[in-house]
């Protein structure tokens, strides 16, 4: 099974353009992602910059799609970072997010991404069709 984590720390919503995480945090983060590594569960991850820093946002209506530049005022959570882990069950991907050293003001939001079993045939077929074997296989994992 495969999960998202995904960070929200709350210093990111009045982050200014240019902050980036001190050296501690970034050790502390940097061997834990060593951890996940050697277990062979991690997929990918990344850390994004504050909104501050070059975001947009492009929403749609009626087929049409608008792009609007950020930071954005109103925004409560903020989306920091994401891992991407491979496991056997929820409750591993749960113990991996208890493991994150994350400070006292960050959540971590844990989400079974989809994968095969959730489609019903005719859709499996469909993708795998469509998008090929490497797509469904990743998909099956």
């Amino acid at each position: 099974m495969r999960f998202m984590m995904i960070m929200f720390p709350k210093e990111y919503t009045n982050a200014k353009a240019g902050w980036v995480p001190d050296l501690k945090s970034m050790e502390a983060m940097g061997k834990y992602n060593e951890e996940l590594g050697k277990a062979g569960v991690l997929l990918a991850l990344d850390g994004l910059t504050p909104p501050a820093t070059m975001s947009a946002r492009v929403t749609f209506k009626n087929g049409k799609s608008k792009v609007t530049d950020g930071p954005f005022t109103e925004t409560k959570e903020v989306v920091g970072g994401y891992w991407i882990i491979q496991v056997k069950s929820r409750e591993e991907a749960l113990e991996w997010a208890s493991r994150i050293p994350g400070g006292d003001n960050e959540t971590v939001e844990v989400r079974r991404m989809f994968d095969m079993t959730d489609f019903d045939p005719e859709t499996q077929e469909y993708i795998q069709k469509k998008f090929g074997d490497e797509v469904a296989a990743e998909m099956r994992q």
